[in-house]
């Protein structure tokens, strides 16, 4: 029996129309709480499983309305996007945006180029990506400051890491979200774009053919 699956990030107010949806393709769900999450189980063997944003656990009434009613932004929290050569970084109380940094630093591109001239290359693209995490953490020590109550990220994985490894940001480091944000080159439209994927119900699907 083939499968499909897929991994949504749904706003609150789409919630329970994408159920709804969910239950019409598959001739209709059966919900439950279990693991913190809401589980649908359709009558074809289909299923869509949901949790709330910033790992909060879910063991209230098994509806999606419910479930959507739950859906609450920390007082205080942040925003890390990092990719090389270019960093976004914002502070925010429950969906407003407080404060926040937009850079970009100049990182070499691959060469083609063998021997010594390669070696030479990729000793200048490693400082140049290391000054630019360097930057990217001034900023986000100084934006995001102390006491965050959860940290979303996302863009380069290495790039995050190597920002979060400053010492300044070990307490962001320690409230780090599972979930993971695949951005492109950080931009304001970017960094807004993340905000509102970061306080959306993500929602794991399993199709059955």
């Amino acid at each position: 029996m083939a499968e499909d699956r897929q991994h949504l990030l749904l706003p609150a107010d789409r919630v329970e129309r994408w159920f709804e949806n969910f239950e019409s393709r598959h001739g209709g769900a059966a919900y439950d709480a279990v693991g913190g999450q809401l589980r649908a189980l359709a009558v074809d063997g289909s299923t869509a499983t949901a949790r709330l944003p910033f790992d909060a656990p879910y063991d209230g009434v098994p509806l999606p309305s419910a479930l959507a009613a739950g859906v609450h932004a920390p007082a205080r929290w942040g925003v890390l996007l990092v990719r090389k050569g270019g960093f976004a970084v914002a502070r925010l109380a429950g969906h407003d945006l407080v404060e926040h940094k937009i850079g970009q630093r100049h990182v070499q591109g691959r060469t083609k180029a063998g021997g010594q001239s390669q070696q030479r290359f990729a000793r200048r693209r490693d400082n140049q990506a290391r000054v630019a995490y360097e930057a990217a953490a001034d900023h986000a020590a100084r934006v995001l400051g102390s006491h965050l109550e959860a940290l979303v990220v996302g863009g380069d994985r290495p790039a995050v890491d190597a920002v979060l490894s400053d010492p300044r940001l070990a307490g962001c480091a320690e409230v780090r979200t599972s979930l993971w944000l695949p951005v492109g080159d950080p931009r304001r439209a970017v960094l807004d774009k993340a905000v509102v994927s970061s306080c959306s119900v993500v929602v794991e699907v399993t199709n059955t053919a």
